[in-house]
Formats: C-alpha cells, sequence, structure tokens
C-alpha cells in the first residue's frame, strides 16, 4: 500500500460574502480574474435594517447567497477588493465581506506545484505548504 501524504497548507485566508441573491457569479468572475482558484455559494436567509424596513413599508427578499474563497495571504488584499467592487458593497444594503485567517486548509496540490514550493522553501522562502 502506497503511503498517502497531506499537504498542509498554512499561509491562507478564506474570505466569506453575503449578497444579495443573484449577485454571486459577478463577484466571482471578479474573485478568477483577481487570481483566486474558485469559490463555493450557499444560498442562505438573512435580514438587515433593509430587509425588515423594505423600501416605502414593502417587503425586501430577504434570500442572500454566500460566497467562501480560499486564498494564499499574498493575494487576500488584491481579491478582497475586487470582490468588494465587484458587489458594490459601499452601496448601503448591498451586503458584507470579511476575512478569517485559516491555521490550516488541505486539498490536493499537483505534484509540479509541489516542486516549486520545496524549491522555493530549500531557498530560505516561506511557502505555507508542507506534508504531514
Amino acid at each position: 500500500m502506497t503511503k498517502r501524504e497531506i499537504v498542509v497548507l498554512t499561509d491562507v485566508s478564506l474570505i466569506t460574502c453575503v449578497v444579495q441573491r443573484g449577485l454571486a457569479d459577478k463577484i466571482i468572475q471578479a474573485a478568477r480574474a483577481a487570481g483566486s482558484q474558485g469559490a463555493t455559494v450557499n444560498f442562505a436567509k438573512g435580514m438587515g435594517i433593509r430587509e425588515r424596513l423594505g423600501i416605502l413599508g414593502v417587503a425586501v427578499d430577504v434570500e442572500k447567497e454566500v460566497i467562501h474563497v480560499v486564498v494564499s495571504s499574498e493575494q487576500q488584499e488584491r481579491v478582497f477588493e475586487q470582490m468588494y467592487l465587484a458587489g458594490e458593497l459601499d452601496t448601503p444594503g448591498m451586503g458584507i465581506m470579511y476575512l478569517t485567517p485559516l491555521e490550516k486548509a488541505a486539498t490536493y496540490v499537483p505534484e509540479e506545484v509541489l516542486q516549486k514550493l520545496t524549491a522555493k522553501a530549500d531557498q530560505g522562502v516561506d511557502t505555507g505548504a508542507q506534508t504531514e
């Protein structure tokens, strides 16, 4: 039986963005253009001051899209900014976004990428990846 190794990423963050339903695709496209590899979207119900009052007393749809993107610490500022701008989060009632540092994450990393990371580590550059 072959020994399986876990590649642990330690220099990563989770960007979570909660927006009005229908905006996730636009935000994910911006995140990918800024360098993220992908995203996960969940649907949720939420309520803020805008939804409780409604516009002119008319009830507002409370369905939300929650976008999760895992990025390296090097990418987090660029991806965060592009997602914020794409979601127009500088407009009241459009949503909220936050960044959570992750202690460690694990996923498949192609062998050629691991070799590059190992070469950088050998040169003294902190890559944020290790095998266990």
